[in-house]
């Protein structure tokens, strides 16, 4: 048991290591540095001052930060899993008999149902960058001064570092 609170809360304190600083993401437009992400919930707005004035890149943008919201699928499933751990937790087993309710199932199952969120929603936020990307490269297409963003360094690697909040 004391194992498996020391794997929760590594896994949740590391969360922090793992998350790209999205808070310091920037584009260089006309040799200024600008800040794409303005605040860590509202993803892309630094940028809207120039892809509005085309159409499709507005729309791209828009798109975007449509999908990065969270859903409530996602927090219903963190939620349900939250509350199989607590419940596992508060849980004396009693006999041999209980599968489905028993202290292990609960806690096991609730661990795998918040993981599970957390990776799908990493994964949406993962495969969603390519609409700012798309976004970026159409005003680019139409318009001037031109944005360079890349959404990576070099796209190769693991990065480590202290995440921040504003």
């Amino acid at each position: 048991m004391r194992n498996i609170s020391l794997l929760l809360l590594s896994v949740i304190f590391s969360a922090q290591l793992w998350a790209a600083e999205t808070c310091s993401r920037v584009a260089t437009i006309n040799y200024q540095e600008v800040l794409v992400d303005v605040s860590s919930s509202n993803r892309g707005e630094g940028l809207r001052y120039f892809l509005e004035k085309d159409e499709i890149a507005k729309e791209l943008l828009d798109e975007y930060q449509e999908n990065n919201r969270p859903t409530w699928r996602g927090a219903a499933m963190s939620t349900l899993g939250t509350a199989m751990m607590i419940g596992g937790l508060m849980r004396t087993n009693s006999g041999d008999t209980e599968t489905l309710t028993s202290r292990n199932f609960l806690i096991f199952g609730g661990i795998t149902m918040v993981g599970v969120s957390y990776l799908i929603s990493k994964t949406n936020q993962v495969t969603n960058e390519y609409l700012l990307s798309k976004s970026i490269e159409e005003y680019n297409k139409r318009n001037t001064p031109k944005i360079f963003f890349s959404p990576t360094n070099d796209g190769k690697g693991l990065g480590f570092g202290v995440g921040q909040e504003f």
